[in-house]
């Protein structure tokens, strides 16, 4: 969503539409992780009345759907590609195998046995 979006972003990586609602996505998520968190240990805790509890029930329900932890994706940092990441480098696998064999990657080589 606009509402949300960076006037500029500095994500020094290739830039896609996809990739910049990722970044809107994660940011949006960051700054209402708090937040969320706290309603949600209201609606778990059973010793507070119903009311409360529904009350925070409903403004849970109420938050923008960016600042749901599932919608962010991993992507991968050169091509944003959004299937086949390697999470320890967020690097598609086509990439990783490209700067693995240029000798980008420290610590990785082809293996041989």
């Amino acid at each position: 969503m606009s509402m949300f979006r960076a006037k500029k972003l500095d994500l020094g990586c290739f830039v896609n539409t996809k990739i910049m609602r990722d970044h809107t996505k994660r940011k949006v998520f960051a700054e209402n992780e708090a937040e969320r968190q706290a309603l949600r240990y209201i609606i778990h805790n059973t010793t507070l009345p119903a009311r409360a509890r529904a009350q925070a029930q409903l403004q849970l329900s109420q938050m923008h759907c960016y600042t749901r932890p599932t919608q962010i994706r991993n992507r991968c940092i050169l091509g944003g590609k959004g299937r086949g990441v390697l999470r320890d480098f967020k690097l598609s696998r086509f990439q990783f195998r490209m700067n693995a064999l240029a000798g980008n990657l420290p610590g990785v080589k082809k293996a041989s046995w």
